[in-house]
C-alpha cells in the first residue's frame, strides 16, 4: 500500500506500529531523500494478506497522525514518464 502525507517524524517502526492495528505487517518502509536521509513524507506498507490490506485502507485512510491526515491506498505500479 502507498501511505502519503506522513509526518516527518515517523520512522519505519512507527509506520509498522500504526498499521499493526489493521493486521500483520510484512514490511513497512518510509521513503527517504538520498542526499539528506530525511523522510520524504510517504512510504509503503505490505500486509500479510489482501484482506488485511483492504481493511487497513478502509480503517486508516484519512486518519489523523500527529496532526496530519494520512492517505492510504493500494499502490499501483510506477508509470513510465
Amino acid at each position: 500500500m502507498f501511505v502519503g502525507s506522513l509526518p516527518w517524524s515517523i520512522d519505519d517502526a512507527g509506520l509498522a506500529a500504526l498499521f499493526a492495528q489493521a493486521g500483520t505487517v510484512a514490511t513497512a518502509q518510509i521513503v527517504k531523500d538520498r542526499e539528506t536521509g530525511r523522510s520524504r513524507g510517504f512510504g509503503f506498507v505490505e500486509m500479510s494478506s489482501d484482506e488485511e490490506a483492504q481493511n487497513a485502507v478502509k480503517n486508516l485512510n484519512g486518519t489523523d497522525v500527529e496532526g496530519r491526515k494520512i492517505v492510504v491506498n493500494i499502490a499501483r505500479p510506477r508509470e513510465d514518464r
